[in-house]
């Protein structure tokens, strides 16, 4: 399977995942939207060098994960050519910042050490609640959760038409890079002297199939405002989720819980 094709299924199956039944599929889209801003802002105040604090918010995306019933190793895949630029921005820290801070055995760990992973886990932890998002909501319902809280209705409607283009737009790249090795057999790859026509071609393609759809949406009563996914009243359910999840990230942001379980297990 080549790249164009596999980028295909993989947008097909956050589709697929998103569709599923689950209680944390069933959940209202503005309650997971808030609890999710809400747990990406808790982490990232962390101090950079508040390693044990931070290690306890692991627990939401888990547990969520489970939940939903979508295998923490799937978010790991889907993430994998950003998660090494996340965990690439904290490498410079040992050499910036060489103060010690603890000592086991011959092993001194620095400041810089204690921040970089640090670091690293803030970006982690913030694209595995990000990516939970995502998979556990359709995009329509996002988007009409975003219109719930009165963001621009031009943002929304950006947001949806890009991610819907996607698939379209590697489609006409597919069928480009398919009608190129046909004349161009046993050549791996698009040769470097086409690629400013291929891209060319691709620009025009692009934009006589964007103004084919724009047409097919006028025609369909499209007059500037999407009819979302209907998204019901914030129930009692989603009250209760938003709080105690808010309770739970509050609680591990001011009070040390993995010094407090540690000293009462080696206590």
């Amino acid at each position: 399977m080549d790249k164009l094709s596999q980028a295909q299924r993989e947008l097909r199956e956050m589709d697929a995942l998103a569709a599923q039944d689950s209680p944390v599929h069933r959940l209202h889209p503005v309650c997971k939207l808030l609890v999710t801003v809400c747990y990406i802002a808790t982490v990232v105040s962390f101090s950079k060098y508040d390693f044990t604090g931070l290690v306890v918010m692991v627990l939401y995306p888990v547990l969520m994960f489970q939940a939903a019933g979508i295998p923490v190793g799937t978010c790991f895949y889907k993430l994998r050519f950003v998660l090494p630029l996340v965990c690439a921005v904290g490498l410079a820290n040992p050499l910036l910042d060489r103060t010690p801070m603890l000592r086991l055995g011959l092993v001194t760990i620095t400041g810089g050490m204690i921040s970089m992973v640090t670091l690293m886990l803030k970006g982690v932890f913030s694209l595995m609640a990000s990516f939970l998002l995502i998979a556990a909501t359709p995009m329509d319902s996002l988007c009409a959760a975003l219109r719930k809280l009165h963001v621009p209705q031009v943002l929304t409607t950006l947001l949806l038409l890009t991610y819907r283009y996607i698939g379209v737009m590697l489609e006409e790249v597919t069928v480009m890079t398919e009608a190129y090795r046909l004349r161009a057999p046993g050549q791996k790859g698009i040769h470097i002297s086409a690629w400013g026509s291929f891209l060319g071609q691709l620009l025009l393609r692009s934009m006589d199939r964007a103004q084919e759809l724009y047409d097919s949406m006028l025609l369909r009563g499209f007059r500037g405002e999407f009819f979302y996914a209907h998204v019901p009243p914030f129930g009692g359910s989603g009250a209760v989720f938003c709080g105690v999840w808010a309770a739970a990230f509050l609680a591990a942001r001011l009070v040390p819980i993995a010094s407090v379980l540690g000293s009462f297990f080696m206590g």
